[in-house]
């Protein structure tokens, strides 16, 4: 992990084409052991979510090149390693196990629908939430969930219209999408005991993953045009 994090932290001071490079063979090395962190990660957690197994760490990853577009930010990569482990890969559905490295302790482990783009998406959750709030309830308030992981989402002011405002579950019935982030300091990720420690999050995470994919059962990804 120490190779990971120094080229990261490298590459944040020097966020340009020519450094990057010049620096290909190290980013090689770092993304050597990045993938070798995924593919043992896959093996533990594939101990409870043998869904996940069949998964090369290859296909995991999302690149280092950002979409500077519509940003006032023009620097042209991210300083950060990401990966989402689930069973079809790296899309966001089904959800799955998210690994992001970032150094200065801004690496996390997460979970759930991070994208907030997908209205067929919010809408299944919204409905699943809906008729089965009671083990909505019972999921984000046990000892294990709560113990790791405080609920985030994009919400809107008010419940939708379809939805009852006095719905037990209402604040959640806002949001347009669920997800959890279990922070990361430099410290642990370079202890030799970070893979099994990480599993064990991402095991606390499956009450909440599988209350998710079930609403999602017959979401299909939208079609690129």
């Amino acid at each position: 992990m120490y190779t990971i994090l120094h080229y990261l932290s490298e590459l944040k001071e020097n966020n340009n084409r020519e450094w990057y490079r010049a620096n290909k063979a190290t980013y090689q090395e770092a993304h050597t052991a990045f993938l070798a962190y995924i593919q043992a990660l896959i093996l533990e957690i594939g101990k409870t979510d043998t869904a996940i197994l069949h998964n090369n760490p290859k296909d995991l990853t999302f690149k280092l090149v950002r979409d500077t577009r519509f940003s006032a930010d023009k620097s042209p990569y991210n300083p950060c390693f990401r990966a989402h482990i689930a069973s079809k890969g790296k899309l966001p559905v089904p959800v799955g196990y998210f690994l992001f490295i970032k150094p200065n302790d801004e690496s996390f482990l997460g979970g759930g629908l991070f994208a907030d783009i997908f209205k067929d998406a919010t809408k299944m959750i919204r409905d699943y939430i809906s008729e089965n709030g009671t083990q909505w309830e019972q999921i984000i308030t046990s000892p294990a969930f709560k113990k790791h992981f405080t609920l985030k989402g994009t919400a809107l002011k008010h419940v939708p219209k379809g939805y009852d405002p006095a719905h037990p579950q209402a604040e959640y019935l806002k949001y347009k999408n669920w997800f959890i982030e279990y922070p990361i300091h430099d410290s642990q990720l370079t202890q030799t005991d970070f893979v099994q420690n990480a599993a064990e999050v991402f095991s606390a995470m499956q009450p909440f993953h599988d209350f998710l994919n079930q609403a999602l059962t017959n979401f299909e990804m939208p079609k690129r045009p």
